[in-house]
C-alpha cells in the first residue's frame, strides 16, 4: 500500500529483513520500473521505492528542480522512516541524484549504485539532449517518447514486447509538460556538479551501464568509476538503457553480487 511523507513523497516499502535499500527511478518514470528488481532484492533486504518530485504520485518540486532538491527529498524520506543508513541505487537521473546525495549526506549510505547514469558530455551529446528538452517544453513528453524507447531497448526486444512498450510509454506520457521539461533540464545541467565529486565519495560503489546505452555510455561509467576510489565497474553486454526491464535476471544478479561484497558493518 502506497504511503506519503508530509511533503508529498509517494513511497512503498517491501521486505522486512536485512539492511535497507532505496531505489531511485529515472526521468519521466516513477517507482514502478523497479517491479523487476524488488522481488529479488526484498528477499534479504528492506526495499523502498518512491516517486521523485513531479513524477508518479508525488508532489511537484517545492522550488526550481535541481539535484539538491531531489537529494533533500531522499533525505527527508529517510528521516521520516527513521532510517539512519541505506544503500541507494539510482537509475539514470536517479544515479545523478544518488551522487548528489552521497556528497551531501554520505554518512547515511552503506552502499551506492550508479546505474545507467550520465557524466560529462561532449558538445554534440550536450546539444542533442538540450534539443530534446526544448522539444519537450514545446510539445510535452509525447514529442520524445518514441525516440526514447528506441534508445532504451534493443530493437529485437522492443518489437517482441509491445505490452511492455505500452506500459513504459504510458509512464512517460503521464508526465505534465510544465513539470517534465524543467526536470529534464536537470538531466542536462546537473552533470557538471558531479564531475570530480567534492567531498569525495568513499562508500562502496557499483557503477553499471549497458554496452549499447549511448546516452549513458560505458565511457561515462568508466569516468564515474575512475573518480570514486575502490568503485566497481560493470558493463552489460548487448544491452541499452532499460536493462533493468529487458534483462532483469542479469541486472539483478549484478546488484546482488555487489551487495554481497559490502561488509555487514559498512
Amino acid at each position: 500500500m502506497t504511503s506519503f511523507t508530509p511533503r508529498g513523497t509517494a513511497f512503498d516499502v517491501f521486505g522486512e529483513g536485512g539492511r535497507t535499500i532505496v531505489l531511485i527511478h529515472g526521468l519521466g518514470l516513477n517507482r514502478r520500473p523497479w517491479q523487476w528488481q524488488v522481488p529479488a532484492l526484498a528477499l534479504d533486504h528492506q526495499v523502498i521505492t518512491y516517486d521523485l518530485h513531479g513524477h508518479g504520485d508525488s508532489s511537484p518540486p517545492p522550488q526550481t528542480a535541481s539535484l539538491t532538491i531531489f537529494a533533500e527529498q531522499l533525505n527527508e524520506l529517510l528521516a521520516y522512516l527513521g532510517i539512519e543508513t541505506a544503500a541507494v541505487f539510482g537509475f539514470s537521473l536517479g544515479g545523478m541524484i544518488a551522487r548528489r546525495f552521497a556528497m551531501d549526506h554520505g554518512r547515511r549510505l552503506w552502499a551506492l549504485g550508479i546505474l545507467h547514469s550520465a557524466h560529462a558530455r561532449d558538445k554534440a551529446a550536450h546539444d542533442a539532449i538540450q534539443a530534446r528538452v526544448v522539444q519537450a517544453a514545446k510539445d510535452g513528453p509525447a514529442a520524445t517518447v518514441e525516440a526514447a524507447l528506441g534508445r532504451w531497448f534493443t530493437d529485437g526486444f522492443r518489437h517482441s514486447h509491445p505490452a511492455m512498450m505500452d506500459e513504459v510509454r504510458g509512464w512517460i506520457l503521464a508526465n505534465r509538460k510544465d513539470v517534465y521539461a524543467p526536470i529534464y533540464q536537470v538531466l542536462v545541467d546537473g552533470v557538471t556538479e558531479l564531475v570530480a565529486p567534492q567531498p569525495p565519495i568513499r562508500v562502496p560503489t557499483l557503477v553499471m551501464t549497458g554496452e549499447e546505452d549511448y546516452g549513458n555510455s560505458p565511457a561515462m561509467s568508466r569516468a564515474i568509476a575512475a573518480e570514486i576510489p575502490g568503485s566497481e565497474l560493470v558493463i552489460l553486454s548487448g544491452l541499452r538503457h532499460m536493462a533493468l526491464a529487458e534483462a532483469p535476471e542479469l541486472f539483478n544478479a549484478e546488484l546482488l553480487r555487489f551487495l554481497s561484497t559490502v561488509p555487514q558493518h559498512g
